[in-house]
């Protein structure tokens, strides 16, 4: 009987352990939700340049007592242009949405938005993305439910669909005005 080196077994192991981690995957709860490390947490700090007129927040105002959304974006963001009617949606509903515009020309961001209506209570500009990564920012468009207090209670990568407000936003922000 041939003898079986230990070399001979690592392809197998490593097969092994890749459908191990797929299986995983599948089974996920969501498997389209990303982690969130802020989730429970206090909002970070937000250090934002005005956008053309708009007016810009500040951590207080994530502070102020309101339940809101934090909504990161940009004028060149495909998945931005398609959730923007439902910003707009949840903003004539009367929820406060405040928008940071990331790694984006300003003039390009203004237009957008003159383009498209202006869903935001107030709006700024991360144009270094230092903002965006205190946030833990993955990419465009990502979404933030922040209690009155300037907790994050909930973090959405990708845009905002209807059926994201239906399922996801919607418990979130009737959990929020539980509290």
């Amino acid at each position: 009987m041939p003898r079986i080196k230990p070399l001979m077994i690592l392809p197998p192991l490593v097969f092994g352990a890749f459908v191990a981690l797929a299986a995983f995957g599948m089974f996920r709860d969501d498997p389209e939700s990303l982690p969130s490390a802020l989730a429970g947490r206090a909002a970070p700090p937000v250090k934002l340049e005005p956008l053309a007129q708009n007016e810009t927040f500040t951590d207080n105002t994530l502070r102020n007592g309101q339940i809101k959304l934090v909504n990161f974006w940009a004028s060149w963001c495909a998945p931005c242009r398609a959730e923007h009617p439902n910003l707009e949606a949840l903003a004539a509903g009367g929820l406060p949405i405040y928008g940071i515009n990331y790694k984006d020309d300003p003039a390009k961001a203004q237009a957008f938005l003159d383009e498209l209506g202006d869903p935001y209570t107030a709006i700024g500009t991360d144009e270094s993305g230092r903002t965006a990564l205190e946030w833990g920012l993955y990419g465009v468009p990502e979404t933030y439910v922040v209690d009155g207090s300037g907790t994050i209670l909930l973090r959405h990568a990708g845009p905002i669909t209807q059926r994201i407000i239906d399922s996801t936003l919607r418990p979130a922000l009737e959990q929020a005005q539980g509290r």
